[in-house]
């Protein structure tokens, strides 16, 4: 499950994008409604050609009310920035597109809109160029551009095709046992109580789970859970999820809390950050300057402790030390935007280093310098690791290339990350993981991925087998390709993944068709009853049973193909089906025949058989086409005799 956040100048057709490819417009608003104008967030739902429903959180595009864009924005997938036509790219678009740009969003689909606004292809390819020069060296670089007149329905399937291929390739995110959820939207349902929403990483939350509000470290229990519209028992990480906490008023929570379990995280009054302030920030940033932190779906007031220099020059990077008004929740790695205050203005962001430093820090103490600058650099299992979850199913090669390691850098990080079980590097050929690595050059085009993602990916294919035979419980299984569709797995990892769950034994392929180890077709004794009655026919006439269509009639087309699959029935023809144990009989008796006079005729077999032309038509074209017997004018005979 995915999230995707709208991004772009105020009145340049998000909302409008929105209820085009939703149905649903997402200002819910009366102020929204009646000033045309995107005031909160606004959320909507929608399914990608591959049938893969995704959430959709529209921000506000007014710089008034930016501060509410950026409860919204931190923990998407993917961005649908929005840019209109006639206007070309605009302050609100810039100052979008940096703050993206510092929370490493790196996909997404530009919709270039209003088209129908503009006469002019030619005009159309200048806008596209200014956008093209916009992006450039952000990590939006390249993102594909998409034509767009949401009022006249022109370019919705392209915006859709283009938002699944940009999320294909992008990993689940895993479960790692630590759910958060940042509210940002509280509201009561009558009979319900307090509801919370908001994205869901790091983990699963379970209906009747204890659960702990944060900062306050309120206790509750999750009394209902919906993802994505629909109620569930379980929400899974990356969805958008809607809580029910028992025992809370709308009072007791805010936006910016954090919804988690009991005892796994701590709130923070104080942090150390990377930060890098943004190129066209109005002036220099100060030691001791007030400033707002962003950070999930959290607003804080904070003074910054510059450490290592006095002033920091606009569009270069420092080491900061955050003094938080009030507490928050933040991990290393976390990314967060910073604000002034007033006048109001978006002038940078980085990465949290340290969420829980001991106290303050002498502000020219070199010794911090480098252990902050270490933090940063990581080392090389730290990039490699970072390159495998922002590529989602890479090969060893184009991951270590992302990670900008190589030789025995890259062949010592790989090992390490394996070892711990935080890796995973699978051969694409037969989907066995690698216990070891001995050697980066003979396995480059072997996959590297998050083993809780391999792991979980796993699961989610025996679910998608199963919960298919539970829905067709008279079917053998399911073609290749519709459950790579059902699962909604790219092709490159769905192979080795079957071949893995094929080798473990705990699915079964044949003839094109997976299903699981365990399921075996069962009939009911009104299902058996039906079968019998239709055995007896065939048992009266075994070389003139009745036809495949009065089969069906009789049973049903999927009782009929289960006995087909089954083997105990043998269609030889469109029309034509014997029970296996007559067919075999039919079979001998033929190639017997064949054996002692060499060739056989139609009417030979019709009188060797003692049944109609009909049915030795089927037979012997069916023994034609698997290659027994070869046809030479009304002759057949065995093609090995030939």
């Amino acid at each position: 499950m995915r999230v995707i956040g709208t991004a772009g100048h105020v009145d340049h057709g998000k909302s409008t994008l929105v209820e085009a490819l939703t149905g649903v417009h997402p200002d819910r608003l009366k102020e929204e409604q009646a000033r045309e104008m995107t005031i909160d967030l606004g959320f909507a739902y929608l399914n990608l050609p591959d049938g893969e429903e995704i959430g959709i959180v529209d921000v506000p595009g007014h710089r008034d009310f930016i501060e509410n864009m950026l409860a919204g924005i931190g923990s998407i997938d993917a961005c649908l920035f929005v840019i209109a036509a006639d206007e070309g790219i605009m302050p609100q678009t810039r100052e979008h597109l940096a703050i993206l740009d510092l929370l490493q969003i790196q996909s997404g689909v530009i919709a270039l809109t209003k088209i129908d606004l503009v006469d002019d292809p030619e005009f159309l390819d200048l806008v596209e160029d200014d956008i093209r020069k916009a992006f450039k060296g952000s990590t939006l670089d390249g993102t594909p551009i998409v034509r767009v007149s949401a009022r006249k329905r022109i370019g919705i399937d392209e915006i859709l095709q283009a938002l699944k291929d940009c999320l294909v390739q992008k990993a689940i995110r895993p479960d790692l046992g630590r759910p958060r959820l940042s509210v940002d939207r509280i509201f009561t349902m009558a009979g319900f109580g307090t509801v919370v929403t908001g994205t869901l990483i790091d983990g699963c939350f379970h209906l009747d789970d204890e659960i702990e509000i944060l900062p306050q470290s309120q206790r509750s229990r999750v009394r209902g859970l919906q993802s994505h519209q629909h109620k569930v028992t379980t929400a899974l990480p990356g969805s958008r999820t809607a809580v029910n906490i028992a025992g809370v008023t709308v009072n007791q929570v805010a936006r910016g809390n954090v919804i988690t379990l009991p005892g796994t995280y701590q709130p923070t009054s104080l942090m150390d950050v990377q930060f890098r302030l943004l190129p066209d920030a109005s002036h220099s940033l100060k030691h001791n300057t007030e400033v707002k932190l962003f950070i999930g779906a959290d607003e804080v007031l904070a003074r910054v402790r510059l450490l290592g220099t006095e002033e920091l020059p606009v569009g270069k990077e420092a080491f900061l030390q955050l003094e938080l008004s009030d507490p928050t929740v933040a991990i290393r790695g976390d990314r967060y935007i910073l604000r002034r205050p007033s006048p109001s203005e978006t002038i940078g962001g980085g990465i949290v280093l340290n969420p829980q430093p001991t106290g303050h820090h002498r502000r020219f103490d070199l010794s911090l310098l480098e252990h902050l600058e270490a933090l940063v650099q990581g080392d090389p299992s730290d990039f490699l690791f970072q390159a495998v979850q922002a590529l989602g199913t890479p090969s060893i090669q184009e991951a270590i290339q992302r990670a900008r390691i190589s030789g025995n850098t890259a062949l010592e990080a790989a090992k390490a990350l394996v070892s711990a079980k935080n890796l995973i590097v699978v051969n694409p050929d037969t989907g066995q993981a690698l216990s070891e690595i001995q050697s980066i050059e003979n396995i480059k085009d072997y996959l590297i991925l998050l083993e809780p993602f391999w792991q979980q990916t796993q699961e989610h294919l025996e679910q998608t087998l199963q919960a298919y035979h539970q829905n067709f419980p008279l079917r053998t299984g399911m073609p290749r390709e519709e459950l790579k569709n059902r699962a909604k797995i790219a092709t490159r990892i769905f192979i080795p993944l079957v071949k893995s769950l094929v080798h473990q034994g705990k699915i079964v392929e044949k003839g094109g068709i997976l299903y699981s180890a365990q399921h075996q077709i069962r009939f009911t004794p009104e299902q058996q009853r039906l079968i019998n009655t239709l055995l007896t026919k065939f048992k009266a006439a075994p070389y003139a049973p009745p036809t495949i269509k009065e089969c069906q009639a009789q049973l049903g087309g999927d009782l009929y193909a289960a006995l087909v699959n089954s083997d105990e029935f043998v269609p030889v023809s469109p029309e034509v089906v014997f029970r296996k144990g007559d067919y075999e009989q039919i079979r001998t008796r033929i190639v017997r025949f064949l054996e002692q006079n060499n060739t056989i005729t139609v009417a030979q077999a019709r009188d060797l058989l003692d049944t109609s032309r009909r049915y030795v038509l089927a037979v012997l074209e069916y023994f034609d086409s698997t290659g027994l017997t070869i046809r030479d004018g009304d002759f057949r005979r065995l093609r090995s005799k030939r």
